[in-house]
């Protein structure tokens, strides 16, 4: 068997390397490519001092694609660029005590070296940090666009907090409860927070991942994250007269309900409190507000309450089909649901 010659990557990568520069084989004519195909990957974060193997993983697989692409005829464009701001950024900047901005463009300079001896794609003549001004300035740009028409607002919601780091932690970056970074206990917060309502293109959403190549798994995985349920939305009335609304997929069991749940931090739940369960409620709600988000929504873990009722009242007599309370609220309630049934893409606050 013919002696074949041993394969030395340092060598032979940085002579094909050298000929992809000189050649501009990865920088294609973006004005004029007779078949351009975009091949994005996820822009990595420098918040350390190199990449790591997860990076390495998902380039890769996204490489060999364009190359196949490439092979096909396309014109293929392969930017890259580092996704520079935010927690983790911030984090690694605190640990080893260097401003991030002096820190960020020397973790750059290193990740590009190495991005350039894996040997990708890429074009770095297009070459982005989500740093500069001259990127950032159209993230603003598209985010006030995005409010003038109505798709971002502002409200309260909860987030993971870690006291120790004192910023918001992503539910991923709570492990048992605890800062992945600090191992603090951490607990949950409301905050003012941005939104965008993509809740408006859910439909489409759901219609068009019929027409992605995706796996079973992954497609259902975004049709859970999308999460539309399909239900009506009822009023219940207390004694005071404050209303509670209630989402129900099942509006036609409503006269089975024997009493109503709601959230520790739901607004009306201080003055729906009688005065003699002051105390045990407040009490409850900061137990609840040391567990994370995760902890709270894990179906793993045990239903947690009040030893006692915080205050009661009686729903309408739903057993006696003659009376006239049921058939009044049967009124109120069977003809709101009929005229006020919709597709709801919000998960409720409170439960029936």
């Amino acid at each position: 068997m013919r002696d074949l010659p041993s394969y030395d990557p340092a060598s032979l990568e940085a002579k094909w390397q050298a000929r992809w520069d000189e050649r501009h084989t990865n920088e294609p004519d973006l004005g004029g490519a007779a078949r351009p195909f975009y091949n994005l990957m996820m822009f990595p974060y420098p918040s350390a001092e190199g990449l790591h193997v997860g990076n390495m993983f998902a380039f890769t697989g996204a490489d060999i694609y364009g190359r196949f692409k490439r092979l096909q005829g396309y014109d293929v464009f392969e930017p890259m660029g580092f996704d520079a701001f935010g927690i983790h950024s911030e984090n690694y900047a605190l640990n080893v005590g260097t401003n991030p901005a002096k820190l960020i463009p020397q973790n750059i300079a290193a990740f590009r070296r190495q991005l350039r001896r894996f040997g990708g794609m890429f074009d770095w003549r297009h070459e982005l940090s989500t740093t500069d001004p001259a990127y950032y300035k159209w993230t603003q740009w598209l985010f006030l666009q995005l409010y003038k028409a109505g798709l971002a607002y502002k409200k309260r919601a909860a987030v993971n907090w870690c006291p120790k780091d004192k910023t918001v932690l992503a539910n991923e970056q709570v492990i048992d409860g605890r800062c992945e970074r600090c191992d603090t206990p951490v607990e949950q917060r409301f905050l003012d927070q941005w939104f965008f309502r993509i809740t408006n293109y859910a439909e489409r959403l759901l219609e068009n991942l019929q027409n992605l190549d995706w796996s079973s798994s992954t497609a259902l995985l975004q049709k859970n994250w999308i999460g539309r349920s399909e239900g009506a939305e009822l009023l219940f009335e207390t004694p005071s007269g404050k209303k509670i609304t209630v989402f129900t997929t099942r509006p036609d069991t409503v006269f089975g309900a024997t009493y109503l749940v709601l959230a520790p931090e739901h607004p009306l739940v201080d003055e729906l409190t009688a005065l003699e369960q002051r105390s045990a409620v407040k009490a409850y709600q900061r137990e609840v507000q040391s567990k994370d988000i995760v902890s709270r929504n894990c179906v793993a873990n045990s239903k947690s309450r009040l030893s006692g009722p915080a205050r009661s009242w009686r729903f309408p007599p739903t057993t006696n089909a003659t009376s006239s309370s049921r058939r009044n609220s049967s009124f109120r309630f069977g003809k709101w649901w009929q005229s006020r049934a919709k597709r709801c893409l919000a998960s409720p606050s409170t439960a029936c």
